[in-house]
């Protein structure tokens, strides 16, 4: 049975009524839910405590919830759900682009949120068994236990809980062309709609953080009408 006990969540959206509402169906789903009007009181709430989750608003007075993704984003891989607005499609892509987990336009049922919650936390915190060796590939040291990735000197690259599943999709079938498709399959299962794009965006992501021209990709290869390619040659260690 999935538990959820001692997880943490935030909810930061200037509906006061909004906020009430999800804190109180969370709590009875068995999450400890702390919330926030504005960015300001949602860094005081991350220094009172640390969090497993965020949930965040995206159109809010003063610092809007992309411009606080993009800060958060530049010191935490804390996993954030971003709430949108239903004609906002191009916020929604800019949002997966600054490090957004997923994203759910409003209105919403609380039902969806949860199984979002727990599907983005699934894939921020795998069962024991899933987890693994170390990886070792062109410089760079993946361990699939910590769920942590550094470079040779020991620099920690802060990965999403996307990006990291992605990672660890292409690190387990190299030298093979994977399908968007299959790659939606193998990171987000049946929780990926037909239009969702945060495999592209994902990947965009992962090619600045670890190509050396992200416009000339040289382990993240584009496969043209066939997927993606991990050039990579890994070794494995325990």
């Amino acid at each position: 049975m999935e538990t959820t006990h001692s997880k943490k969540i935030l909810i930061v959206d200037d509906d006061s009524e909004i906020c009430s509402l999800l804190s109180a169906f969370l709590q009875k789903q068995g999450f400890s839910v702390s919330s926030a009007a504005n960015t300001s009181e949602a860094d005081t709430r991350f220094k009172e405590q640390e969090y497993d989750l965020l949930v965040l608003d995206l159109m809010m007075p003063g610092e809007d919830g992309l411009s606080y993704c993009r800060r958060l984003r530049g010191h935490s891989g804390i996993p954030i759900i971003m709430l949108t607005a239903m004609g906002e499609e191009t916020d929604r892509i800019v949002g997966l682009e600054l490090g957004a987990d997923d994203y759910l336009p409003k209105p919403f049922n609380p039902r969806e949120l949860l199984a979002r919650i727990k599907a983005v936390l699934r894939r921020q915190h795998p069962p024991q068994a899933a987890q693994g060796d170390q990886v070792h590939f062109e410089g760079w040291h993946l361990d699939l236990a910590k769920r942590e990735l550094t470079q040779t000197d020991g620099t920690l690259l802060c990965l999403t809980a996307g990006e990291f599943e992605l990672l660890a999709a292409f690190v387990e079938h190299p030298q093979q062309v994977l399908s968007r498709d299959r790659l939606m399959d193998m990171t987000k299962g049946r929780g990926a709609g037909p239009f969702d794009r945060s495999i592209d965006v994902q990947l965009s992501r992962l090619r600045k953080k670890m190509e050396h021209d992200p416009k000339d990709p040289k382990l993240f290869k584009t496969v043209r009408s066939g997927g993606y390619l991990f050039t990579a040659h890994i070794s494995r260690s325990k």
